[in-house]
């Protein structure tokens, strides 16, 4: 039945990593019950909240409900567990620490590694999209992606960046091809950027905490909205599902709540 499920999951067009974390906890589920009743599902359900920390656990309550959906038993619906959300965005990386981490880049001449870091903060691109990009998107300027139920989200690229990636793919004789590769000639993968983000975090005296392939997901978020107050297109922009997780970049960062408390509180 796994393997059958896998098949559904992939004609869905679900990424792999969802296959796969779908796969694992039915998987998981097997290995502790028998058969799918509703006392065993709460008891797994219970196993998850002591073992995982909540985002996890609904992630695993949504691979079961997708599961009891092939196997025609819907009515065993798991509820998802509530998350408690912090009211300020954490690790951010602040816009003052973008600048100086892509001037040092520049000043370095490193320029594969500069247009990765602008890419992320100037297009809002999830690292597992940033790595499918090819310079053929960026002679035309976008990237069309199909998200989850085949949904199209374009990933525009802005003019400012577009011309100066022309100019550097021009000065290479780069012509086609994934716009960042390794130094095998390969297209990196999703932990070869996360890695080298970190090593030029401490080369440049930056925190690593803050300096991740998110991170800058989340500057271009919080940057837009400081220019263009407009919610409902930054979720298109970003391929959000729903307006709500959107709203999370209404929030200021911890740092940005204590410099404003710093500059108020004086009674």
């Amino acid at each position: 039945m796994i393997s059958e499920f896998k098949i559904k999951l992939q004609k869905e067009n679900l990424s792999e990593n969802t296959i796969s974390s779908y796969i694992l906890t039915i998987k998981m589920y097997q290995q502790l019950f028998d058969d799918f009743s509703k006392q065993n599902l709460l008891a797994f359900k219970g196993y998850l909240m002591e073992t995982y920390k909540p985002k996890t656990v609904n992630l695993r309550i949504q691979a079961i409900n997708k599961y009891l959906e092939f196997i025609k038993k819907e009515k065993l619906r798991l509820s998802s567990v509530k998350i408690q959300q912090k009211n300020f965005l954490e690790n951010v990386i602040s816009d003052a620490d973008y600048k100086f981490l892509k001037n040092c880049l520049k000043k370095d001449k490193n320029w594969e590694w500069y247009f990765v870091v602008r890419y992320l903060a100037a297009t809002g691109a999830r690292v597992s999209e940033l790595i499918q990009i090819k310079v053929e998107h960026v002679f035309i300027g976008y990237f069309d992606l199909y998200s989850k139920g085949g949904k199209l989200r374009r990933l525009y690229i802005p003019k400012k960046l577009k011309n100066e990636t022309e100019v550097w793919l021009n000065e290479n004789n780069i012509k086609s091809g994934y716009l960042f590769l390794n130094r095998f000639g390969q297209r990196i993968t999703v932990r070869g950027i996360s890695q080298q983000l970190k090593n030029y975090a401490y080369k440049y005296g930056l925190n690593p905490k803050v300096v991740y392939p998110h991170s800058f997901r989340h500057r271009f978020a919080k940057n837009f909205l400081e220019k263009y107050n407009d919610i409902s297109l930054l979720a298109d922009l970003m391929g959000h599902e729903s307006i709500e997780t959107t709203r999370i970049y209404l929030r200021k960062t911890a740092s940005e709540q204590q410099e404003i408390v710093d500059k108020v509180v004086t009674w």
